[in-house]
């Protein structure tokens, strides 16, 4: 089991690796990065906020918010960051890696399909393509990865149980991302828009 724990580990760090050179080699200007850093700030923070609350929290919805309002790779490159980063909160762990490529992936995604003018910058189908993203993409990641790291050996029967023990936390994530989405969404993108063509940082974003 430990041979396949490391594998794991291995391929997610590597899946990561294309999307941080695709970001290297787009450039981004200083004033972009600054940007990035305060909205995974704003995602560090606001889970650090809900620590009461389990599984609640606004990092999903920041993420989407920033794949939207700045791109694809910015979208990822908050995931992964707000995840690793937050981490030091609330616990490194296996967890980490399968965590920051959940949320990285999320990101990438929003940004993706908003440019190809697939997912709508509108409240309500961005907070649907939030709660199915977080209890699909989210939620199979990283209960995949609490089902690697088991000593026990894998059965249908254990994986059955590990996935239906993950679904009621993974429906309160996806319902806090439609929550935070629906309230959030719309003025921090239109900011991220009005930043954007005030410092010509990159191509502006239109409401789809």
């Amino acid at each position: 089991m430990t041979s396949y724990y490391a594998i794991s580990m291995v391929i997610i760090v590597l899946a990561m690796l294309p999307f941080i050179v695709v970001f290297e080699g787009r450039k981004p200007q200083a004033r972009e990065l600054v940007i990035i850093a305060v909205l995974v700030a704003i995602a560090v923070v606001g889970r650090a906020a809900f620590f009461m609350v389990p599984e609640f929290k606004p990092v999903a919805a920041i993420v989407i918010i920033a794949g939207v309002g700045l791109g694809a790779e910015s979208g990822f490159l908050v995931g992964v960051l707000a995840a690793f980063i937050s981490n030091f909160f609330f616990a490194q762990g296996p967890w980490t890696p399968w965590q920051m490529f959940a949320f990285g992936i999320i990101g990438f995604l929003a940004g993706f399909l908003f440019r190809k003018g697939l997912l709508s910058a509108k409240r309500i189908p961005l907070s649907i393509f939030g709660g199915l993203a977080i209890f699909i993409i989210y939620g199979l990641l990283v209960d995949t990865s609490n089902l690697v790291s088991l000593g026990s050996t894998l059965t249908p029967e254990v994986v059955t149980m590990t996935y239906l023990m993950g679904m009621p936390m993974n429906a309160i994530h996806a319902l806090a991302t439609i929550v935070f989405l629906f309230v959030l969404a719309k003025p921090m993108i239109d900011k991220l828009t009005r930043i954007k063509k005030k410092y010509g940082l990159i191509q502006s974003t239109t409401e789809k």
